[in-house]
């Protein structure tokens, strides 16, 4: 069956979400969002490009940083309104210099640092 990104459930602002998952070690590295031109874009270049809200504009991972992700395979959940990128990472995928934006664990009422930042 051929792939059509019109079968996808975008938000109300046309976009959907995207976890980037290490393809190799299965550890969840980010969550970003995509719409339509930003999933096309990373289908054609084989790296991710996500839609950034804040700035209304595409952000290809790793453009400044040099952080790339490059897509191994794309994945549609069972609903078609979210993505799961398998990945090779180039360097932290976070922002704070973390191999992980999810470097925060909850245990016992705590909130507790688990990913400290990359040297």
């Amino acid at each position: 069956m051929l792939f059509d990104p019109a079968s996808l459930k975008y938000d109300a602002n046309g976009l959907i979400p995207c976890i980037a998952q290490d393809h190799e070690t299965g550890e969840v590295l980010m969550m970003a969002w995509m719409n339509a031109a930003s999933l096309a874009r990373t289908l054609e270049s084989g790296n991710l490009t996500y839609r950034s809200r804040s700035r209304a504009a595409f952000w290809a991972k790793g453009e400044t940083s040099g952080h790339v992700q490059r897509l191994v395979e794309l994945r549609v959940d069972c609903d078609r309104d979210c993505l799961l990128a398998l990945v090779t990472q180039a360097g932290p995928a976070c922002h704070t210099n973390r191999r992980s934006c999810f470097y925060t664990a909850l245990r016992d009422g705590d909130e507790v640092e688990v990913v400290t930042p990359m040297a």
